[in-house]
């Protein structure tokens, strides 16, 4: 690793600048604006460009970097579901089974939407990690690259 390069190979800006090609997908999704066709390419055009970027630029650690883009993805997404809460929902999600009914309502509340942004989170993580590993790959069979 070259002395100037970050630990990540990207630096902070370009790790957010990458994790925010995804909150679109987030905006059609939550606003009901999108069919399926156009949710798929929300969904995978961002993972394609994180990829592609990471081999283009040669980063040196390809799953390391891409894992900090899919988390830092995580966390817009789960930003960006709490701030359309209300908009994304005509009923809002409440606990069923057991829990049903059993807690105050703005306890149910706070406790589903504390669980939306593990959701969110872990979402990101695995995406993030399975976006690197394939850019791990792909440096791995391509020329010139170098490190892990």
């Amino acid at each position: 690793m070259r002395s100037t390069e970050p630990a990540l190979g990207l630096t902070l800006p370009v790790v957010c600048a990458l994790a925010l090609l995804g909150v679109p997908r987030v905006l059609a999704h939550d606003l009901d604006l999108a069919g399926p066709a156009v949710n798929a390419v929300l969904v995978f055009a961002p993972i394609a460009v994180w990829v592609g970027y990471v081999w283009w630029r040669r980063v040196t650690h390809p799953f390391r970097a891409l894992l900090a883009v899919g988390t830092a993805y995580g966390v817009a997404t789960a930003i960006t579901h709490q701030i359309l809460w209300t908009a994304a929902f005509d009923d809002p999600p409440r606990l069923g089974g057991n829990l049903e009914g059993r807690l105050a309502p703005g306890v149910e509340d706070a406790l589903v939407r504390v669980l939306s942004v593990g959701s969110s989170l872990l979402t990101g993580v695995l995406v993030g990690a399975v976006a690197g590993a394939i850019g791990w790959l792909l440096a791995r069979a391509t020329d010139g690259h170098r490190g892990g």
